[in-house]
């Protein structure tokens, strides 16, 4: 029943943050600007989306490995093709991490070891995009002249970078009980984790590197749809502008971002003096070319074979 209640509260989000985004733009102008370039810088944003998540990947196998649940990088890249295609489907942007920990724990990873590999690999990519988003402040305050806007992105991004140093704090922490007690047993194990890997001379270099490109190439996809539509703006403004969109959009309250993703790059583009129409053009097309990736992660998931032994019953995860 709790299921079914945070399900419906988050379709409802998506859908009136939809309409009201929908409400600003003109769907008739966005299709009558899309020709056959335009297919080019769609296919293109495609082929880049499906390089994010080769090179997200990378990463998790790097993080798998040393939660205990080593991955091979083809089985890797078709757990992550499945997952996003249920990040599409299931009423949250993050539901697919939920269906990737059932196929890891079935891979004989055991739930454990899944559930901590998907936890650090995701507290590893927020971390590194409240990074790359701090660095780049000095670039937005000249974007971003709107007192409210700037003190969004303040408020937004520096939530986010204390929540990830906390996290790592928490793992270096040498008290005993944080080991033992039920509430900070596992998130300690995760932050343990998570610093054996940031800071490993071996794997420490990779990481980041993994980590900063998946973010950069989602910069270079919002990029790609903006030529799509000729739309007045430059890649340094879509550099600024995306990666705290993306962090807002990572908030579980909607299905697959949709509405949530909208209605901040429509905010965004409005605080950095361009037409807040455009932001939404953009992030429509952005979500566009996420479910035509998804929908192939689907063919994937159909003819996988965790389908054919999962048959019609549903995949159960734990609480």
């Amino acid at each position: 029943m709790r299921r079914i209640l945070l399900s419906t509260i988050k379709i409802l989000i998506s859908a009136a943050l939809l309409y009201f985004s929908l409400r600003k733009i003109n769907l008739a102008d966005l299709a009558s600007r899309l020709n056959v370039s335009s297919l080019g810088w769609i296919g293109l944003a495609i082929a880049v989306t499906f390089l994010q998540i080769f090179v997200g990947v990378l990463r998790w196998r790097e993080v798998s490995a040393e939660c205990g649940a080593p991955l091979e990088t083809r089985q890797a890249m078709r757990f992550n093709l499945i997952g996003t295609f249920f990040n599409q489907t299931l009423p949250s942007s993050i539901g697919g991490d939920a269906v990737r920990l059932w196929l890891v724990a079935r891979a004989a990873a055991g739930w454990r070891a899944a559930t901590y590999s998907i936890f650090v690999d995701r507290a590893i990519g927020l971390i590194a995009l409240a990074i790359i988003i701090v660095a780049s402040l000095p670039w937005s305050y000249r974007l971003i002249t709107d007192p409210n806007g700037r003190s969004a992105l303040l408020l937004v991004d520096f939530a986010a970078l204390a929540g990830g140093v906390g996290f790592l704090v928490l793992g270096m922490l040498p008290w005993p009980w944080l080991k033992r007690w039920w509430g900070t047993h596992h998130l300690h194990a995760c932050a343990v984790i998570a610093n054996r890997v940031i800071f490993s001379r071996d794997r420490g270099p990779r990481i980041a590197v993994y980590s900063v490109l998946v973010h950069v190439l989602a910069v270079v996809i919002a990029w790609c749809v903006v030529q799509s539509i000729a739309a007045p703006v430059v890649f340094g403004q879509i550099f600024q502008l995306v990666p705290p969109v993306m962090l807002i959009t990572m908030l579980p309250i909607s299905i697959a971002g949709w509405g949530v993703r909208e209605a901040t790059m429509g905010l965004a583009f409005g605080y950095a003096g361009l037409m807040t129409t455009e932001g939404v053009n953009v992030s429509l097309l952005f979500g566009a070319v996420n479910f035509i990736v998804g929908a192939f992660g689907g063919l994937v998931w159909i003819f996988s074979a965790e389908k054919a032994a999962q048959g019609a019953a549903p995949i159960e995860v734990p609480e």
